[in-house]
């Protein structure tokens, strides 16, 4: 009698000789690891089985990594007493497959072969592809993670209304419209330079965040072109850009030998018009940056001669006086050379030209000798003697030494000393009189105290209605404006308004 041998399916024969080489060539291809592209196949596997032999039952897949044979176990743990034979075995059934076998073990019930139909297939198919892509994504972030910040060049394969795909060895990478220049078109086929500004850690997203607009983009490039930025002699302290149109770096060196700016512009602008070229024209205004800000701002508004700097270290807020002439290139087409130096600074920046600024500081010195000499009970000559000399309020003038007051010309001992008593007479009287208006109508001590209110804002405030900070807070700068009529102009009132609003949130 002959013994008939079972055949094994076609299908079951041609995954067991040919997927190690398959392992193989995908891992080749794909530059993966093929421990990785074998995994991904367990999992398939392992998906099928449950197809077959139900999810209540807990399963496992293996490839043997030198032959190429597919094992499907189910998994059985072994306990005391069965409560899902699906899952667990007892101890006594667990010995005659083991003798040594104990309580906690898992013992593995070998399956019968799986045969790879339709939907088994295209089902392992789509598991085997989203496994290779998981690793793939891993193995690229490993890659590009530590050069983030850099530079990198890639090939144009597609073009299209959202943006440009670009081949970068062994990935590509998508940049949107809005991190392009708005002048620049590419072709499949062009070399394009990217930043890689950044990673994305959701799998649903490109994995590469590229731009040419942002600002690191530009300082790069510089780096690129300029040697000197490049091994650390001259440093790009800050950027900014208006991408496209504009841009302004400012630029330092600890060799007193070396011109910054000659270094970034180059022989004959040889440098310079490189990054140029590369930016499709946009312009680009290189400054010598300053430790001292009221500098760096009169270097950031070169070659426009800068009158004089004032400066309100509320808010980091700066009036720059100009020329006349000067206001409009100052402040450039749309705001832009302001709204760029504003960036590139840290500081917010306001223009004005210098018959507005005479007209205000006209304004201010009229509104301030009003005050003095209603206060003191002076003359409009002394009220002008004392602001010449720098004291701009009754404050001030309380505060200070007698002989700081008889150094003002004109003045002697006695009348330094009566002047100073006066101011003092006048603080006390006014200090009370706040005080019962606060009483009066119910202010909170923290509006009474703060220390940007001096009295004379304060008295109208509480006229107005206003007890608390929060009261004020809540204010708009029209509203504000329209309480204190000419104490206050625009800026000075946002400014308030919004050093109150940032206490909110600490």
């Amino acid at each position: 009698m002959s013994r008939k041998i079972k055949e094994e399916p076609r299908e079951q024969m041609i995954i067991k000789n040919e997927i190690l080489q398959i392992a193989d060539i995908v891992a080749r291809d794909k530059g993966i690891d093929r421990e990785d592209i074998l995994e991904a196949m367990e999992c398939a596997i392992l998906k099928t089985a449950h197809m077959k032999f139900g999810d209540d039952r807990e399963l496992a897949a293996e490839i043997d990594r030198n032959t190429g044979e597919i094992s499907v176990y189910r998994l059985l743990e072994v306990v005391s007493e069965v409560d899902d034979s699906n899952r667990q075995i007892s101890l006594e059934k667990a010995k005659l497959v083991k003798e040594d076998a104990s309580i906690g073990d898992t013992l593995k019930d070998k399956l019968p072969p799986i045969e790879f139909g339709r939907v088994a297939a295209q089902s392992a198919k789509q598991i085997i592809v989203q496994k290779i892509r998981a690793v793939e994504r891993k193995k690229q972030y490993e890659e590009f993670s530590s050069r983030v910040g850099e530079i990198i060049t890639g090939v144009v394969k597609k073009v299209d209304y959202n943006g440009v795909v670009i081949d970068i060895g062994r990935t590509d990478g998508a940049i949107k419209r809005t991190e392009m220049l708005p002048s620049e078109i590419f072709r499949p086929g062009d070399r394009m330079k990217v930043l890689l500004s950044g990673l994305n850690e959701d799998e649903t997203a490109p994995l590469l965040q590229l731009s040419r607009t942002h600002p690191d983009f530009l300082r790069r490039l510089f780096e690129q072109e300029v040697p000197e930025i490049y091994d650390g002699t001259v440093r790009i302290v800050s950027v900014a850009r208006d991408p496209g149109s504009k841009s302004k770096i400012a630029v330092t060196t600890s060799d007193p030998n070396i011109d910054p700016v000659g270094a970034c512009i180059g022989v004959k602008g040889s440098r310079i018009q490189a990054v140029i070229s590369e930016l499709k024209g946009e312009k680009i205004d290189i400054i010598v940056w300053s430790d001292n800000p009221a500098m760096f701002i009169v270097n950031s508004l070169s070659p426009i001669d800068v009158i004089r700097i004032i400066m309100e270290e509320t808010g980091n807020r700066v009036t720059a006086v100009v020329p006349d002439e000067s206001l409009s290139p100052a402040i450039g087409r749309r705001g832009q050379n302001v709204r760029l130096i504003s960036k590139l600074t840290g500081w917010t920046i306001n223009v004005t030209s210098a018959s507005d600024d005479a007209q205000n500081r006209a304004h201010e010195t009229k509104k301030l000798s009003e005050v003095i000499r209603a206060g003191l009970d002076v003359d409009e000559m002394v009220a002008r003697l004392l602001l010449d000399e720098g004291f701009s309020s009754i404050d001030d003038i309380a505060n200070t030494d007698v002989a700081d007051l008889v150094k003002i010309n004109g003045f002697d001992q006695e009348l330094a000393a009566e002047i100073k008593d006066r101011a003092q007479v006048c603080l006390e009287a006014k200090r009370k009189e706040i005080e019962e208006l606060c009483e009066k109508h119910g202010v909170s001590p923290e509006l009474r105290k703060y220390e940007l209110l001096k009295p004379e804002l304060l008295e109208m405030l509480i006229k107005a209605g206003v007890k608390t900070l929060n009261d004020l807070g809540d204010l708009s700068t029209d509203e504000l404006l329209e309480i204190t009529g000419e104490w206050l102009n625009e800026d000075e009132a946002q400014t308030l308004i919004m050093k109150i609003r940032e206490d909110w949130f600490k």
